[in-house]
């Protein structure tokens, strides 16, 4: 296939349910851009990450390969220098421009973000996100300046740039744009709040939950406003006008395609690394396996795709990877857990994925999480605790847990689930990895050789391993510690 132009507008934190297109009463008339989007090209309806978070996401789909054949497995410790990933390889044949966050590296974050999940296996009854009040708290400027976000426009300003430039290059471009919207934290102007309707604004129903995996996330996130319906409305109206926003910038993009008669040469690809919880199941952020974390949204446009397709296919985050190969007239990369999606984009016959599958090994859950989505059923294991089985067509707010009730099922979905991944091997893996990465860091830390300026820690910066460790669990201490020793000494 001859080489196309690709771009690319991965967003962050952007739940796939949230759109104009799935009637969604407060995003209806929201987001017309996107709804543009999915009218020339194709919208897969049930897409999901591999892993809700940010570096580990990045890492499967650019190398097209999972969590734990890469070990990246958390926000710290993403790609190592040397493994293949297609950023890499694009030079080759495109004119690479990328802008904003690409986070698929090891090596990148704060030690709040490292320290946090190498410890999170140990269970400390301490939230870790507690110190960030600024980023929970909803904040609407009084001011009605579109460019809210004025950073991720600028980003806009520079795709136009490059775009602009490469106009009847013979060289073929790929363009990768990642915005910092649609990410905590909760600010939007009175601009864009005006685009969403208070009263269609939903609130998400209490969940009872006793799980004890989901009841430990819960203490550790730290979800400042749970029981307050005010503050929860408010917080996702603003999460809505953030959508709003984005989608500006989305139709930004795609005019100056169309103004520079570049459509019918460029690929067109919207997609999210994960989604945000924004108060459902009394918590914020990403981090679980409830839909509102692992469900993205995507779209395809671009030549040879059906326009005003609805792709009802269970795809997933690591197929953008072969995709982008295909556009890109590349030959298909063996080994990869992830298939092309442009066949079914197209309108060719080809089934598609039967299940996705998606692993959680970061900071906040007490343990590691596997997911696995077949037909209306989701099952989730937590390593070291009950499993959980819902039926997203009956529950689809995942308030039920019917693995009682249908111990068959569930049986049938653990045998496909080990059969992908061994997830008692991977949990072992990486149980050993947090281990020694803590040792060395805490070995070194108490040398003072690491200085923290983040969070809680922002008006005075600290290279005391005391401080960092505050930084990072909300009040450690001594027994805190003995914890933390009793861990490592554990050899399981």
């Amino acid at each position: 296939m001859k080489p196309r132009n690709v771009v690319l507008f991965l967003a962050e934190s952007w739940d796939g349910r949230k759109l104009g297109l799935t009637g969604h009463p407060a995003l209806k008339e929201a987001t017309p851009n996107i709804t543009r989007l999915a009218g020339a090209g194709a919208w897969f309806e049930q897409a999901y990450t591999s892993h809700p978070i940010s570096c580990p996401a990045r890492a499967n789909l650019w190398s097209g390969r999972y969590t734990h054949e890469l070990e990246s497995w958390n926000n710290f410790k993403g790609l190592q220098p040397g493994m293949w990933a297609l950023l890499d390889d694009l030079p080759k044949t495109h004119t690479l421009c990328s802008l904003g966050k690409l986070d698929y590296m090891a090596g990148g974050h704060t030690l709040f973000a490292r320290v946090g999940a190498w410890l999170a296996p140990v269970g400390l009854p301490k939230s870790s996100h507690r110190q960030l009040p600024q980023i929970q708290d909803p904040v609407v400027e009084p001011d009605r300046n579109p460019r809210c976000h004025e950073k991720d426009w600028q980003l806009i300003d520079q795709a136009q740039a490059f775009l602009r430039a490469q106009a009847g290059a013979e060289k073929p471009f790929f363009l990768n744009l990642s915005t910092g919207l649609v990410h905590t934290p909760f600010r939007t102007n009175a601009y864009w709040l005006d685009k969403i309707p208070a009263d269609a604004v939903d609130l998400p129903p209490p969940d009872p939950t006793t799980h004890p995996a989901r009841l430990y996330q819960r203490l550790a996130k730290g979800w400042q406003h749970a029981g307050n319906e005010a503050a929860i409305r408010l917080v996702r109206r603003i999460y809505y006008a953030m959508c709003a926003e984005a989608d500006a910038m989305i139709g930004a993009l795609y005019d100056t395609l169309r103004e520079l008669d570049l459509l019918d040469s460029t690929y067109f690809v919207f997609a999210a690394d994960h989604g945000e919880q924004a108060g459902e199941h009394g918590e914020w952020a990403k981090q679980s396996m409830y839909e509102a974390s692992v469900r993205i949204p995507l779209i395809l446009a671009g030549p040879g795709i059906a326009p005003g397709a609805r792709i009802p296919d269970l795809v997933s985050l690591v197929d953008l990877c072969p995709t982008f190969l295909e556009m890109t007239g590349q030959p298909p990369r063996p080994g990869l857990a992830g298939q092309s999606l442009l066949p079914s984009a197209a309108g060719h016959a080809r089934p598609g994925r039967d299940a996705v599958y998606a692993s959680f090994t970061g900071m906040t859950l007490n343990t590691s999480a596997y997911m696995l989505r077949r037909d209306h059923w989701k099952y989730v294991v937590y390593m070291g605790f009950p499993a959980q089985l819902f039926d997203l067509e009956q529950d689809p707010d995942e308030l039920h847990d019917l693995r009682a009730e249908h111990p068959e099922v569930a049986a049938a979905l653990d045998a496909e689930l080990r059969a992908l991944a061994d997830y008692e091997q991977t949990h072992r893996d990486l149980v050993r990895y947090n281990k020694e990465a803590f040792r060395e860091w805490r070995r070194q830390a108490r040398r003072g050789l690491y200085w923290d300026d983040t969070y809680s820690l922002a008006e005075h910066p600290s290279s005391d391993y005391w401080d960092i460790m505050r930084n990072t669990f909300e009040g450690y201490d001594e027994a805190d510690e003995a914890c933390v020793d009793a861990w490592l000494a554990d050899e399981r």
